[in-house]
């Protein structure tokens, strides 16, 4: 059986419920360009690729609309500022958390969102439980490229043969397989259950009890 000491997590939809906050500072922006606002629904569906490919989703005609790089603009200037207005950990994540720290665990978190924002987060939610946060920034590949599990975990003084991945979308099963890693899916993030079986999901958390339970009896 594979020895695993560390985890990697992905944040949004995984540790945080950031949803409704990606959602008003989208639709802050739309409108102030004077375009139509997108449902709770639609943004959802529109996350996991980085807020870029967000607004290029969120936006008609995405990069080719004329004032698509101001609108961008525009989102993240509010999104910095409001990102922790509604978001709040899922339920059962930070005992979650704490278990696998006070087991011996090493963790890492990784994610598509801008690292000033990851940095805010983690400050406020992850300070004392997480030991690395990786966000986008110059120079690295965004998820689900490996670039960001191989900075966590070699700053973590990791390997891939001793990690696991923890996620809740196709780009986070992508994630998991391009850095050689087992992946746990968790069913209460952005995508349900079937949706993540036809991307490859074959180890399933409903509940962050479970993920303790895989990761302790290394069956994933």
């Amino acid at each position: 059986m594979k020895q695993i000491t560390t985890v990697i997590f992905d944040l949004d939809g995984t540790l945080l419920n950031t949803l409704e906050d990606l959602a008003d500072s989208v639709n802050y922006a739309l409108r102030k360009a004077s375009l139509p606002e997108r449902t709770l629904n639609e943004v959802r569906s529109f996350v996991g690729n980085g807020v870029r490919l967000l607004m290029e989703r969120a936006v008609p005609e995405g990069t080719n609309h004329p004032e698509f790089e101001q609108i961008f603009c525009c989102f993240k200037e509010h999104y910095v500022t409001h990102c922790r207005q509604k978001t709040c950990l899922y339920d059962g994540v930070d005992e979650m958390l704490r278990c696998l720290k006070t087991k011996g665990y090493k963790i890492g978190i990784v994610s598509n969102k801008l690292q000033a924002g990851v940095d805010e987060l983690y400050d406020l939610y992850f300070h004392d439980t997480v030991q690395v946060a990786v966000g986008e920034r110059a120079g690295v590949t965004r998820k689900p490229a490996a670039d960001m599990v191989h900075i966590a975990l070699n700053e973590l003084g990791s390997t891939a043969d001793e990690a696991v991945y923890v996620g809740d979308s196709d780009v986070d099963l992508n994630t998991a397989v391009n850095s050689g890693l087992p992946c746990i899916a968790v069913l209460w993030g952005f995508r349900d259950s079937d949706f993540l079986k036809q991307h490859g999901a074959t180890c399933l958390a409903s509940h962050p009890e479970d993920v303790v339970k895989y990761i302790c009896n290394g069956s994933f």
